[in-house]
């Protein structure tokens, strides 16, 4: 794996904007992050179930944020098996690839949104009506974060 990551860190440019996605049936987090600064932020939680207010939502962000990439997290159980949404998650990077022309990487999203959780009850949301909103948003960002972390890593000499 560590070939694979080399590959993509030589295939992004040094600078630009990334996207990153945490996937769910009812909900996509949606966090940003440059190349240049290694820092992700969570942005935004599309809420609903159909793909066509979806789209439009991530175009929009999309013609915002002028990413040079996305990244896409894909689940899998703690033993590295698939989970029951790894071909969910692999469908939608393979769409937002089809549909933008953009390079999409994938990144291991184990135990993300449980990171989330507790990020967010850290920081005072201790209520799970205070953190649903935002959940998935900072999922999508500890995803992006990862990702670039291994990036910026393995650019290291």
């Amino acid at each position: 794996m560590p070939e694979a990551a080399a590959a993509i860190s030589a295939a992004l440019p040094t600078r630009g904007t990334l996207l990153g996605f945490d996937f769910g049936l009812a909900r996509v987090g949606v966090a940003v992050g440059e190349l240049e600064t290694g820092r992700a932020s969570a942005l935004v939680t599309i809420n609903g179930e159909a793909s066509a207010p979806r789209f439009a939502a991530i175009e929009k962000l999309l013609a915002e944020w002028r990413p040079v990439a996305l990244v896409v997290g894909i689940p899998s159980h703690l033993d590295g098996t698939p989970h029951e949404m790894t071909a969910r998650c692999r469908r939608f990077a393979n769409q937002l690839h089809g549909r933008y022309g953009l390079p999409v990487m994938e990144c291991d999203e184990r135990l993300s949104s449980a990171e989330a959780e507790r990020s967010l009850s850290g920081a005072g949301r201790k209520r799970w009506q205070d953190r649903k909103p935002i959940l998935d948003a900072v999922a999508a960002q500890i995803i992006l974060q990862h990702f670039l972390d291994a990036t910026r890593n393995d650019a290291q000499p």
